[in-house]
């Protein structure tokens, strides 16, 4: 059941991964409700100013970091300062496709810092101020795969796994206070993560892909309506309700055919 409908943000909003894909159309569009925001990704975000400055945000503040380290996060706090942030969208994260034995560890420690410890990290320092003057939103991004035992992008699938119940159980633990907890679902999206995956031969990276623009707007209106989850796209509702009833190992072989490298299937 929603809690807290609105019909616009306020205030000061910060937007992770917000240099492109679904990040960047988040920030449009609290920058088309005149929001003030602070931009974070670990890449150049003069490009991602210049948008939310044309779309209509109130002032644009940028930082470049990484929220895979405990540095990365504490430059997120020290320009938050003394500010109160009225929204955070947790969108920042990545994943390395191929086999996990085979992948270099220092990839899947960084994949499992910047999507479970730099999320809840981010989570839990700017929530606390949140819960203490009862009022914020939080919108995280999660992803359909994560109800999905994930042959060839093992790390990725299970770090979502990770980070959509987590947003649930705290949204549980919040339900009584006016904090919004919302995660977004999305399907395959058009944004640069296969080409930073290294998932480019897979056939889920040739597949058709969701405007991260729709994507973004989904999940931004199930944080202004106070959902708890939204899976953005109709067919990715009903891949989502298949993969939680099906047998694990049948969904593990279903996106086995879909991540694997096409030139190294066997």
């Amino acid at each position: 059941m929603s809690k807290n409908k609105i019909e616009k943000l306020e205030g000061l909003v910060l937007i992770t991964g917000a240099s492109s894909g679904i990040g960047l159309e988040l920030a449009k569009l609290a920058a088309a409700d005149n929001c003030d925001l602070i931009l974070v990704a670990d890449t150049d975000l003069s490009a991602g100013e210049a948008t939310a400055r044309a779309a209509g945000a109130t002032s644009v503040e940028t930082l470049q970091a990484d929220l895979s380290t405990r540095a990365g996060i504490d430059a997120v706090m020290e320009l938050i300062g003394s500010r109160t942030v009225d929204v955070l969208m947790a969108n920042a994260g990545t994943g390395d496709g191929g086999k996990f034995i085979d992948q270099d560890w220092d990839g899947i420690a960084h994949t499992i810092d910047t999507n479970i410890k730099g999320t809840v990290s981010l989570i839990h320092r700017i929530g606390k101020d949140m819960v203490a003057r009862d009022n914020g939103r939080i919108l995280v991004t999660g992803s359909i795969v994560s109800d999905m035992p994930g042959p060839f992008n093992l790390i990725y699938n299970s770090t979502k796994a990770f980070v959509v119940d987590f947003c649930v159980g705290l949204a549980n633990e919040l339900k009584e206070s006016n904090v919004v907890i919302t995660c977004l679902l999305p399907g395959v999206t058009d944004t640069k993560f296969f080409d930073r995956a290294d998932m480019e031969d897979s056939p889920v990276a040739k597949s058709n892909k969701a405007d991260p623009a729709k994507v973004a707007k989904d999940g931004y209106q199930a944080l202004l309506d106070g959902d708890v989850k939204e899976v953005s796209g109709l067919m990715n509702k009903v891949q989502y309700f298949f993969a939680d009833i099906l047998p694990d190992e049948i969904v593990a072989k279903m996106h086995r055919k879909m991540a694997e490298p096409e030139h190294g299937k066997q």
